[in-house]
């Protein structure tokens, strides 16, 4: 048996939703669903989740913990919510809060003014760091990426956007190499 998947989700202070495939869960930070494979059986008591699955086949297996991995994302993100941290390194570069948005100077010839998307908040914390905040793990994760994608760092002076908890492994230039 999945060890994820038997473990049971403690749903206090929100409110979980099953219509159908269809699993909704509402707190204090917004809304979230999802649809569950059908193949799948989600319970829902008073004060958990629990999923279970039919039988052992492999891709049943793997849509067992799969599917609890995603509803306990959801009820941790509508009540507490997700952050990922982004740093700048280089010089003259930098980013700045314009309402909502964020104004990233890069280096390049012009500044990229960045929108998110709706249910996530951007911060610039300073002028080298960006806070991304949401209650979608994916979303949160996937905004994160498409702003490091604008520079990433290089192996040679680790210059660009990367994640806070990432380690660039440098490289030696030319003249090490002699």
């Amino acid at each position: 048996m999945s060890r994820i998947g038997k473990k049971p989700i403690n749903i206090k202070g929100v409110t979980v939703n099953k219509s159908g495939n269809l699993v909704k869960v509402k707190g204090p930070l917004g809304e979230l669903e999802t649809e569950v494979n059908p193949y799948i059986n989600v319970e829902i008591n008073a004060e958990e989740i629990v999923v279970t699955r039919p039988n052992d086949e492999r891709t049943i297996r793997a849509l067992h913990g799969l599917t609890r991995a995603l509803l306990q994302n959801m009820v941790t993100g509508v009540t507490t919510g997700f952050t990922r941290v982004l740093d700048i390194v280089g010089v003259g570069y930098r980013v700045e809060q314009k309402g909502s948005c964020l104004l990233l100077n890069l280096g390049f010839s012009h500044p990229i003014l960045f929108e998110p998307p709706a249910g996530i908040k951007l911060e610039a914390t300073s002028n080298t760091q960006i806070k991304i905040f949401g209650s979608d793990k994916a979303l949160v994760g996937l905004i994160a990426a498409k702003i490091r994608s604008l520079k990433e760092p290089e192996p040679y002076k680790g210059k660009g956007i990367k994640y806070s908890d990432e380690v660039i492994i440098r490289k030696a230039g030319k003249a090490a190499g002699k």
